[in-house]
């Protein structure tokens, strides 16, 4: 799963840069943008629902994913709670969650479609985003997901690292910086997708 960033895009066209990042192997594109306007993540999102052959997922924003026709969201803790979203979203549409510690572990509903465990490693990305689990913390909380529920890994990966994450017990992996920090998004998303396989 590839997460846009305004800040590492730089300027470039997000599609563009999403395109290039599926050629390369990403499975998954998730748009996140927490200071664009409704109006600019319903547009980005629409456009990339059109230009793509993979999975469109939102951050926070359910409303947005359904108005583009994007197949889910993703949600934190800070969001309304996914138990009480999901009645109200169609049959098949994703509902993903961040889990950072064993308490969220607990916490997570049931319907949830999967996790997203992180930071597996120190990242610059999301200055919020806390202590890194490292192995062994990772590998407890994968250990606490339903069973049949996947696992992505988050936080500081690369193609350098990203092998680990998948040897903890993950599903898959996200990245930001790994592929829209790079001056080739295709072959970043490659080499990720090489480490993994």
């Amino acid at each position: 799963m590839v997460i846009t960033d305004p800040v590492l895009l730089k300027g470039r066209d997000p599609v563009a840069v999403c395109r290039a990042a599926v050629q390369g192997g990403a499975t998954v594109i998730q748009v996140r943008w927490k200071d664009g306007t409704s109006a600019e993540i319903l547009e980005l999102t629409r456009a990339l629902v059109a230009a793509l052959p993979v999975p469109v997922l939102v951050n926070d924003r359910v409303d947005i994913a359904l108005a583009a026709g994007a197949v889910g969201a993703h949600l934190g803790w800070d969001d309304p709670p996914l138990d009480a979203l999901r009645p109200h979203v169609p049959t098949g549409f994703l509902l993903g969650l961040s889990v950072g510690s064993a308490d969220e572990a607990a916490r997570a509903p049931a319907t949830a479609d999967y996790w997203s465990i992180g930071p597996r490693f120190t990242t610059p990305t999301k200055r919020d985003a806390g202590a890194p689990l490292g192995p062994e913390g990772f590998a407890a909380i994968v250990r606490l997901a339903l069973e049949g529920v996947p696992v992505i890994g988050i936080g500081g990966i690369t193609a350098a690292n990203a092998r680990s994450v998948i040897e903890s017990g993950a599903t898959g992996v996200a990245v930001i910086g790994a592929v829209l920090g790079a001056s080739n998004p295709e072959i970043a998303a490659r080499e990720l997708r090489a480490a993994l396989t």
